[in-house]
């Protein structure tokens, strides 16, 4: 029997090839790290400017006027499945955490913070999106929606 071991390749082919994987893996690893981080550490800011969503790359001002404040609600998507997140855009998708951009199951677009299904609220806009969130305190939120809709409606 005879042995025909491989021709070793270069070393500097390799160093650069390895050298791009380490790369990919490290901001790979940093994005999900920072999606964790998100998950855990994101507010919802209610204010007479609009709702404020901070914590990672979407985050933005939804100012209040084009809220459409008469249509935000709690969702329950075992009543409601039309709203649930069907197909990520471009974002995050942990078994704990959607965020990003989503198709929803309408076929509609949305900005999801979602954590608890059980606690999402639906804030519908006039900007080609709709936010798709779970506060600590859904029922807050919304009623701190509306209420400052109110205050504007009435006179000073």
């Amino acid at each position: 029997m005879q042995v025909f071991p491989i021709e070793p390749g270069s070393i500097k082919g390799m160093g650069f090839i390895s050298l791009g994987i380490l790369l990919v893996l490290i901001l790979v690893g940093g994005l999900i790290g920072a999606s964790i981080w998100s998950a855990r550490s994101a507010t919802f800011e209610v204010n007479a400017d609009g709702l404020r969503l901070r914590g990672d790359l979407y985050g933005r001002l939804i100012p209040m006027a084009s809220i459409q404040i008469e249509q935000v609600r709690r969702v329950d998507f075992d009543q409601d499945p039309s709203l649930r997140p069907n197909w990520r855009t471009m974002g995050t998708g942990l078994p704990v955490y959607q965020g990003g951009w989503f198709r929803l199951k309408d076929g509609s677009k949305a900005l999801v913070y979602l954590t608890h299904p059980s606690k999402a609220v639906f804030v519908p806009t006039d900007l080609g999106y709709g936010v798709l969130i779970s506060p600590m305190d859904p029922d807050g939120l919304v009623e701190a929606l509306k209420g400052l809709k109110n205050t504007k409606l009435s006179p000073a």
